[in-house]
């Protein structure tokens, strides 16, 4: 790469393995850094070689414990104090973006609180992927590449080559995104209507929509406790579908997940690598397909760095 400002990348602890993925796709090393953890579980990020002048991008999804957040903000603050020409925040997954609005009374807007946390620490740039709410770009007064991990998706659903396939939205919410599926792939669209108890608690489910004879795939951003998900699966199960997958990008997965996923009426749950899976060998991964966004962060970075544009990286 001919550039006056040399590229350098780094990650933070949450994100290696997505980071070293991202680096060799450029043909790159990941930058040397390191961290101490004191005592009492304070920790200090250093970068372990010079980034004076360079364009620094630092790798790290914000899920949490809270310390992946504050993490990146120290290793985007050390970066500017060590004269970094750039410093640009690579989230793959953008974690409190749920909290995108007042919803009720008395709630902060954490996306907008996250968002100036990265503008007080020295950002320049933020890359992510699938954000919660598009509207989450306009939170922050610098640039956002808004990245859709659609275009590692709809090959795979493609190569599936599943007859009389339909897309599904888990809720009215996620309508849009899987709309956008629905146009491309050029299949009929069932959307499920549900009502919440409270959060992360499913009441009642029913579907809009043919879903007699359909292989369906039921499209949202996220997967969390895979309550809504799970349920969605095994109504449209009952209500005749031939076979029912999930994808979504952000594989949270958190509480019961791994467990209803196995449990339920799903054959395939296809996810990015945005968020790490569990270590823990107990849980059932069997029906889980991770399919892997490096390449496509990879190629936003390249263009970034030297001026190009990144239009033609969207599919949606």
């Amino acid at each position: 790469m001919d550039h006056q400002h040399q590229i350098k990348i780094f990650s933070c602890r949450s994100s290696r393995y997505l980071a070293e993925r991202i680096a060799a796709s450029l043909k790159l090393d990941l930058g040397k850094s390191s961290v101490t953890v004191f005592s009492d579980g304070e920790f200090q990020p250093a970068f372990e070689e010079s980034v004076r002048g360079a364009t620094v991008f630092i790798v790290q999804s914000t899920f949490p414990p809270v310390d992946n957040i504050f993490e990146l903000l120290l290793m985007i603050d050390a970066a500017r104090r060590a004269s970094a020409y750039k410093v640009i925040a690579v989230i793959p997954y953008f974690g409190w973006a749920r909290q995108d609005r007042k919803d009720r009374p008395r709630v902060p807007i954490g996306a907008k609180m996250v968002a100036n946390l990265l503008d007080a620490a020295g950002c320049d740039r933020v890359m992510t992927a699938d954000l919660h709410a598009d509207q989450i770009q306009g939170f922050f007064d610098f640039p956002v590449d808004h990245i859709y991990a659609s275009s590692i998706f709809l090959p795979y659903l493609r190569d599936l080559k599943l007859e009389n396939m339909s897309i599904a939205a888990p809720d009215m919410g996620g309508a849009k995104r899987a709309n956008a599926y629905s146009r491309i792939l050029g299949c009929p669209l069932i959307i499920c209507h549900k009502s919440r108890e409270k959060a992360n608690v499913v009441g009642s489910m029913t579907a809009i929509g043919d879903v007699e004879g359909k292989n369906i795939v039921i499209i949202d951003d996220m997967i969390d406790t895979a309550g809504t998900i799970t349920k969605a699966a095994d109504m449209l199960m009952e209500r005749g579908a031939v076979s029912v997958r999930a994808l979504a990008t952000h594989a949270v997965l958190s509480g019961p997940a791994y467990e209803r996923i196995a449990k339920s009426a799903l054959e395939e749950v296809i996810i990015s690598d945005t968020i790490p899976l569990s270590c823990d060998p107990n849980l059932d991964r069997t029906k889980i397909k991770v399919l892997s966004v490096a390449d496509i962060f990879a190629d936003v970075i390249d263009k970034v760095y030297n001026y190009k544009s990144i239009s033609t990286s969207f599919i949606f």
